[in-house]
C-alpha cells in the first residue's frame, strides 16, 4: 500500500526503519522540520488521517494506506484558501524565526473550542524558542487580545488589526516572509530541491569519549569497508592553521586555539574524525566502525581548580603571544584588573556592606534549527557553502583563512535561519563540510543532532562572581568590588569578549567613585562556552542587581528609589573598568527614568487589580513579593561593526534592497523594508529584501550585538535616502524642472502636481543607460545605549517551594520603535528565554565532564504553560544616533529578568538565592534552611 501525501500518492516506499519525517522530506514536503528527533519539540507535526502526530517518531511504514497532510497541503483542505489557523498566524504574526510554525499550525488546526480554551495543556508538545508564546496564543485563538487576568498586557499601540497597507516607521508591518512561513514554503538551510538532496554526500562525526586525551592512531580500514562510505577525514587531513570558531569583525579578538580536526581532544564531545558517505545511515555505520587509540591526559573541570598552580593545562602546548592567550601556563584565556578610585576608602565610608558569591550556570541556546551546512565546489572551482549562520561574511573570511583561499573563490549564503541567540556566531560545521567538499569535489551535508547541540557546540558562560558593595545610610553607593571567574570551557571562542563585555555596562550604569574588578576567563576540559544573548551582561547583572536590592534592604530604602539615586543620568560618565568613558559611546537618547516609572506604575496597577478581584488571597502557605532590576547595553559591539547595503529601482517601479544581515527571527528583514520605505515615501510591501549572501554586497559583519537595525539598518537607510535623491534628480531631468518640485509618493514621483509612475521612470532610465541605484555604508560608531527595566510580582509556597509569577512587566528604551508588534515580540521572547534560564534551564555535567542533559526532555525549555503574559511598555525617546531614532532591542530584554525574579522571591521570603537556576527544589531547601517551611511540611 502506498502513502498518500497531500492528496498525491508517494512515488517511493519507506526504507526499513525510516521515520515519517525523513520520508516526507525526501518526497519534497520541506515544511516538515527537524528540531529534536525525539518527539519533544513538535516542529515535525503532520496529520495522519486528520490526527496530528510527531513524524520524527512515527514509523513511515505505519502511514502506508493512510492519508498524510503536511503544512503544504493544509490549505488544500480549505478549498485552496489558507486554513483559518494559517490565516490567523499570518495576521497575528504568530512567529519570529518560524522554524516551529508549521508544527504549531498543524497541531492547532485540529483544535476544537474546548482545546483552544486550554492551550497550556494542548500546546505542550510544541516548543517555540523565539516568541514567548503570547503571539502564538493570539494566533491560535484568532484574536489580537487574549483575556488576561494580569491586565492589559501591553503599553504600546498596534494591538488591533494593522492598517490596510502599513509600511513606514512605526507601523506593524508584517514580516515579508509571513505567507511563506505559515504555508511551509520558507526555505531554511537544508530545504533544497529533492534532486539536489539526492546528490548530497552525508557527513557524521566521531566524537571524543574523553575529557582530555591525545589521539595515538585511527584505523580507518573497517569504516572504509562499510557500503556507501566514501571517505574518512582525521587530523592528518586537516589544515594546520589554528583559528577560533568565534566570529568577530577583528578575528584577533579571539584566541587561535582550534583546528578543524586535532590530534588532541579537550572535552567529551569534541570531533575526532569525520565520515562521509552516500547516506546518513552509512556515515553513522562508518563512525561506529572507526578504531581509535587514545592516551588519556589529566583534566580539569572547574575554573577555580584550573587557576591553581600545577593544574592540568588545557592548552599548555600553545604559545600565548602567537595564539593570543593571556597565560596558557595557568589556563587563563584573558584577564582584567582594574580599580577606579579606592574601594578601601569606599568601604570605610559605607554604613552598610553586602558580600555574596553569585553563580550563574551553563545555558543552551536551543535554537530549533540545529547547526547545519552544505558545501560544494562548482564548475569554476569556487567553494559554495549554504549554512545556518548569523555571520555569513565572517564565515567566508574564516574559511579563506583556514584553507588558504581567496575571497572570490568562496561564496557563502544563509537561507532563513531557524533561531540563533548568539549560538550561530560561530564556525562549528562549515569548516568540516568545506574540507570534505574541497577534497572530494562533491557536495557534502552535515546536520547536527539535538544531542550534538548540547554536547558539542557552545553554551552560555558560567560565571562565579564574588561581590562586595557598600552604601551610606542616605542611599549613596560608595564601593563596588568584584572578583569574577568565567568558564570558557575547552576553547576560548568568545571567552575574552564575554568577560570584558560582562564587566562593562553592568557596572557603568551606576555612579560610584570606587569600583574594582579582577576577572579571569578560564580554560577547562568541558564543553566550550560561546556567544549567548546578552554576551556576559546577564550573568554580571544578576549579581549586581541582586546586590542593589540587598543594599537597599540593608539601609531601609525602597529598591527602585535606591537605583534611581545611583543610576547614571544623561550627561554622566559611564565608567566601568577604565578611568575615561568609551569615546564613541554616547547618550543618543535617555529613557531609563521613564522605564523605572513605567514598571513601578504597572506593578502598582497590577496589585490593585488583584486586590479588587480578590486574587491576592492565596492562603497562609503563600508568600508574595515584588522585585525589579535594570540593565544597560551599548547598542553596537566595539572596535567596528560594518554594513553595506544596495538599493535599486526595478523595472516594475518597486525597489530591491540587498543587505548582508541575516534573518533568524530578529525581524531585520521587516525593519530594513520599513526604513527604506520611509526614506522612499512608499510602503514596505514595495521593497523586496535580499540578504545573507556574500555575492550581493561587499561586506556585513553580521547579525550579532543587536546590530541588525542600528548598523545594517543605517546602511540601508543611507542607501534609500541617496536613491530618493537620485530618483528625484532624474525625474526632474525628464520633465525639465527642478528636483525640489519632485516628490516621491508611493508608486510615483509627483512633479508639480502630476504623477509620473516609477515604472515609467525606470523605463526612461533604462533607455538613457542610467541605473537608478544607490549604496549605503555604516561602520558602527558612534554608539548609543539602550535601557531595560523588568519587574515581577510572585507568590512562593513555603511548604513546597512552588513559584507562581503573578505579574511580569518590562519597560524598554528602544528609541523610536520601528515596528511595535515586532519589537514587543523580541522583548517577550527574551523574557521567556530568560525565565527559563532563571528557573530551570541548566546544562549539567557529570564528574567526568560529560553533558548529561543532552536531549530536550532532560533540558526543560519554557513551554506555553510556563510563560506569563508579560506587559511591555516603551519609553518615549528619539535616539540621535540610530536610524530614524531607533535603538537595538534583541539582546537586552533578557538581561534584567533573572535578578528581578530573584529580587521578587527575596522580597516575598526574605531569602536571597544567589545561584541560578532558582529551581523549585532549591527554593524549598532555601526556605527550609531559613526556617520558613511549616513543621508538618518538612521533608526528610
Amino acid at each position: 500500500m502506498a502513502i498518500e501525501i497531500n492528496g498525491t500518492t508517494a512515488d517511493a516506499a519507506p526504507r526499513p526503519g525510516q521515520c515519517l519525517r525523513t520520508f516526507l522530506r525526501e518526497q519534497g514536503a520541506l515544511g516538515v522540520k527537524k528540531g529534536c528527533d525525539g518527539g519533544d519539540c513538535g516542529a515535525c507535526t503532520v496529520h495522519v488521517d486528520g490526527t496530528p502526530v510527531h513524524s520524527c517518531i512515527y514509523p513511515a511504514v505505519r502511514a502506508e494506506g493512510h492519508a498524510v497532510t503536511t503544512i503544504e497541503g493544509l490549505a488544500a483542505t480549505s478549498g485552496g484558501e489558507l486554513h483559518p489557523v494559517q490565516q490567523q498566524f499570518l495576521e497575528r504574526q504568530g512567529f519570529q524565526c518560524g522554524f516551529c510554525t508549521a508544527g504549531m499550525v498543524m497541531t492547532a488546526a485540529t483544535f476544537d473550542d474546548e482545546q483552544r480554551d486550554n492551550l497550556p495543556r494542548n500546546l505542550k508538545g510544541n516548543l517555540c524558542r523565539c516568541t514567548g508564546y503570547r503571539a502564538i496564543g493570539d494566533a491560535v485563538c484568532g484574536h489580537a487580545g487574549h483575556p488576561d487576568p494580569h491586565g492589559p498586557g501591553s503599553g504600546i499601540a498596534g494591538e488591533g488589526q494593522p492598517d490596510p497597507e502599513p509600511g513606514r516607521l512605526g507601523d506593524d508591518v508584517p514580516a515579508p516572509a509571513s505567507r511563506a512561513v505559515v504555508t511551509g514554503a520558507a526555505r531554511y538551510t537544508l530545504d533544497i530541491p529533492t534532486d539536489q538532496q539526492r546528490a548530497l554526500l552525508q557527513m557524521k562525526i566521531l566524537r571524543s569519549p574523553h575529557a582530555h586525551a591525545r589521539v595515538i592512531s585511527i584505523n580507518k580500514d573497517a569504516a572504509l569497508q562499510v557500503p556507501g562510505v566514501v571517505a574518512v577525514f582525521t587530523s592528518e587531513d586537516a589544515p594546520a592553521q589554528a583559528f577560533s570558531t568565534a566570529q568577530h569583525e577583528l578575528f584577533t579578538d579571539d584566541p587561535d586555539d582550534t583546528r578543524v580536526l586535532d590530534d588532541v581532544v579537550r572535552f567529551i564531545g569534541q570531533r575526532v574524525a569525520a565520515v562521509v558517505a552516500e547516506s546518513v545511515a552509512a556515515a553513522e555505520a562508518g563512525v561506529r566502525a572507526l578504531q581509535v587509540e587514545y592516551r588519556e591526559l589529566p583534566a580539569v573541570f572547574s575554573p577555580q581548580d584550573a587557576l591553581q598552580p600545577g593544574a592540568p593545562l588545557v592548552h599548555g602546548d600553545k604559545d600565548g603571544t602567537t595564539a593570543r592567550i593571556s597565560r596558557p601556563d595557568r589556563n587563563v584565556v584573558a584577564e582584567l584588573h582594574s580599580e577606579l578610585g579606592s574601594v578601601a576608602d569606599g568601604f570605610a565610608a559605607a554604613d552598610f556592606v553586602h558580600e555574596q558569591t553569585y553563580r550563574t550556570q551553563r545555558v543552551q541556546h536551543v535554537a530549533l534549527e540545529t547547526h547545519a551546512a552544505i558545501a560544494s565546489v562548482d564548475d569554476d572551482g569556487r567553494l559554495q557553502v549554504r549554512t545556518s549562520s548569523q555571520v555569513p561574511f565572517l564565515v567566508r573570511r574564516t574559511l579563506c583563512r583556514v584553507f588558504g583561499l581567496e575571497e572570490d573563490k568562496v561564496h557563502v549564503v544563509a537561507g532563513r535561519v531557524g533561531g540563533g541567540f548568539g549560538g550561530k556566531q560561530e564556525v562549528l560545521v562549515e569548516d568540516l563540510v568545506a574540507l570534505a567538499a574541497l577534497k572530494l569535489q562533491r557536495p557534502v551535508q552535515l546536520e547536527l543532532t539535538r544531542t550534538e547541540q548540547f554536547t558539542a557546540t557552545t553554551t552560555r558562560h558560567p560565571f562565579t562572581i564574588k561581590l562586595k558593595a557598600g552604601a551610606t545610610s542616605a542611599g549613596d553607593l560608595t564601593a563596588l568590588e568584584l572578583d569574577v571567574l568565567t568558564n570558557t570551557g575547552a576553547y576560548g571562542n568568545h571567552g575574552p569578549g564575554v568577560m570584558f563585555h560582562g564587566c562593562g555596562e553592568s557596572l557603568a550604569v551606576y555612579k560610584c567613585a570606587n569600583k574594582k574588578v579582577d576577572a579571569h576567563a578560564m580554560y577547562t576540559n568541558t564543553v566550550p562556552a560561546g556567544a549567548f544573548r546578552g554576551y556576559g551582561l546577564s550573568q554580571m547583572i544578576f549579581a549586581i542587581e541582586s546586590a542593589m536590592d540587598e543594599l537597599a534592604a540593608g539601609i531601609g530604602m525602597d529598591p527602585l528609589e535606591f537605583r534611581r539615586r545611583n543610576m547614571v543620568r544623561e550627561g554622566d560618565h559611564m565608567l566601568s573598568t577604565q578611568p575615561e568613558p568609551e569615546e564613541d559611546v554616547h547618550y543618543g537618547s535617555y529613557g531609563l527614568d521613564q522605564c523605572l516609572d513605567l514598571v513601578r506604575d504597572a506593578l502598582d496597577r497590577g496589585r490593585e487589580r488583584y486586590r479588587a478581584a480578590g486574587l491576592d488571597e492565596l492562603g497562609p502557605d503563600w508568600l508574595t513579593g515584588e522585585g525589579a532590576a535594570l540593565s544597560m547595553i551599548d547598542t553596537v559591539p566595539p572596535r567596528g561593526h560594518f554594513a553595506h547595503s544596495r538599493l535599486r529601482l526595478l523595472p516594475d517601479g518597486t525597489y530591491q534592497a540587498d543587505v548582508g544581515t541575516a534573518e533568524f527571527g530578529n525581524g531585520t528583514t521587516t525593519v530594513h523594508a520599513q526604513l527604506a520605505a520611509t526614506a522612499l515615501s512608499t510602503v514596505a510591501s514595495r521593497v523586496a529584501v535580499r540578504q545573507s549572501d556574500t555575492d550581493l554586497i561587499e561586506h556585513d559583519t553580521g547579525a550579532f550585538g543587536s546590530a541588525g537595525t542600528v548598523v545594517a539598518g543605517k546602511a540601508t537607510l543611507a542607501a534609500a535616502e541617496e536613491l530618493a535623491v537620485r530618483i528625484r534628480a532624474f525625474a526632474a531631468g525628464v520633465r525639465q524642472t527642478q528636483a525640489a518640485a519632485c516628490v516621491l509618493d508611493g508608486d510615483a514621483v509627483v512633479i508639480d502636481g502630476t504623477p509620473l509612475k516609477l515604472a515609467e521612470l525606470a523605463q526612461a532610465a533604462a533607455e538613457a543607460g542610467v541605473e537608478l541605484a544607490a549604496e549605503g555604508r555604516w561602520g558602527g560608531t558612534p554608539r548609543s545605549v539602550a535601557f531595560n527595566v523588568h519587574g515581577f510580582r510572585v507568590a512562593v509556597n513555603r511548604g513546597t517551594g512552588e513559584l507562581k509569577i503573578l505579574q511580569s512587566v518590562q519597560a524598554a528604551d528602544a528609541g523610536v520603535v520601528v515596528n511595535p508588534r515586532q519589537c514587543r515580540g523580541q522583548i517577550e521572547g527574551g523574557v521567556a528565554q530568560a525565565i527559563g534560564a532563571a528557573l530551570y534551564e541548566e546544562v549539567v555535567l557529570d564528574d567526568a565532564g560529560k553533558v548529561t542533559t543532552d536531549i530536550l526532555r532532560q533540558y526543560h525549555i519554557p513551554t506555553f504553560a510556563d510563560v506569563p503574559r508579560s506587559e511591555v511598555y516603551f519609553a518615549e525617546t528619539n535616539d540621535s544616533l540610530g536610524p530614524l531614532g531607533a535603538k537595538s532591542m534583541s539582546e537586552s530584554p533578557f538581561n534584567p529578568v533573572a535578578p528581578a525574579l530573584a529580587n521578587a522571591i527575596r522580597n516575598a521570603t526574605g531569602v536571597r538565592f544567589a545561584s541560578l537556576p532558582i529551581a523549585r527544589d532549591r527554593i524549598y531547601l532555601g526556605l527550609k534552611e531559613a526556617g520558613l517551611v511549616p513543621a508538618e511540611r518538612v521533608l526528610s
